[in-house]
Order: C-alpha cells, then sequence, then structure tokens
C-alpha cells in the first residue's frame, strides 16, 4: 500500500486570489504563482515515499465561467516546476449533489483506490473548511494552512500551519517516529 499527502490547489500550492477576505482560483497559467516553498517541500514528500496528490474544487468550469482547458493549462504549469503524482478536480457546484465535491471525499477516495493509498497513513493538507472536513471523512489527518479567510474555520484538524513547506516538515518528522 502507498502513502500519499493530498494537497489542496489553490492556497496550499499556489497563491490565492484573495478578494473581500475570500480566497478565488488564478484565472489563468499566467496568474498563477506557485508558493515559495511548494517545490521543495513536494519533492521532500515525494523522496519519502509519499505521492502527492492534488484534489481541488473548480467550480468555476460547471458555471460556465473557467474553460476546462484553462484549469488544465494551469495544471500543466504546476506539474512542471512541482511534479504530482495526479491531479483530481470537481468541476461541480455546491448544489450538484455529487460525492466529489470537497467536503465530500470522492475524490480522496477514488485516488486511494486508483493508486493503493492506505488512508490511515496518509494526510490532507487544506486552507479551507471543505479541504480539512474532506480529510476527516476520509480518514486522514489533516494540516490547516491558516490565512484567517473571512469565511466558516475548520474544526477539529489535526495540525495548523502557515504553509505546505511547514506540513511537510511535520509530516516528514512523524513518519521518522
Amino acid at each position: 500500500m502507498n502513502k500519499a499527502v493530498f494537497l489542496d490547489r489553490d492556497g496550499v500550492v499556489n497563491a490565492s486570489v484573495v478578494r473581500a477576505g475570500k480566497p478565488y482560483p488564478p484565472a489563468n497559467a499566467e496568474e498563477m504563482v506557485l508558493l515559495p516553498g511548494v517545490v521543495e517541500a513536494v519533492a521532500k514528500l515525494r523522496a519519502a515515499g509519499y505521492l502527492c496528490i492534488v484534489a481541488t474544487n473548480q467550480p468555476d468550469i460547471g458555471r460556465g465561467t473557467t474553460p476546462l482547458a484553462t484549469v488544465q493549462t494551469i495544471h500543466d504549469a504546476i506539474q512542471s516546476r512541482a511534479p504530482m503524482d495526479a491531479f483530481y478536480m470537481c468541476p461541480h457546484g455546491g448544489s450538484e449533489g455529487c460525492h466529489c465535491r470537497k467536503p465530500e471525499p470522492g475524490m480522496l477516495l477514488d485516488a486511494a483506490k486508483a493508486h493503493q493509498i492506505d488512508l490511515h497513513t496518509s494526510f490532507m493538507v487544506g486552507d479551507r473548511w471543505r479541504d480539512i472536513e474532506a480529510g476527516q471523512r476520509a480518514g486522514v489527518r489533516t494540516l490547516f494552512v491558516d490565512y484567517g479567510y473571512d469565511e466558516k474555520q475548520p474544526v477539529g484538524y489535526d495540525w495548523r500551519v502557515n504553509s505546505l513547506a511547514e506540513a511537510a516538515d511535520i509530516i516528514l518528522s512523524l513518519s521518522q517516529n
């Protein structure tokens, strides 16, 4: 069985665009900026045997405001600089009732099945309550990157961190025990 670190995209891997205290995805690949330390954190996690899997809600696709091709271009830009093992993406809005939109655990469970992942040895790193709740529902340990967004906050996460780099250090220290 494999172990994984599931990563939210916007706010964990790349910078969110924050407007009025709320985070939004970059509009295109040119606007996408990797956060400091992401390349190194992903490399260290992968070298330690963790699969790095992006699990991201992208409801603007379903709303028709962002083309799927634009999201794929952003994923390609991330992949070229911080290679991931897989990208899972939910294009649905909150009212569509799908199994994949976080806080539902569908993306994590689908990835676990496809990549033979042991969820009990895996982690979710996210910057919003939906990420943390999806991780909890999937049975992984959770790390909350706290930006102080003006929205509902997660409850019951395992660690509060300032970045993916800090999250990676915690994960790697635990794997040495």
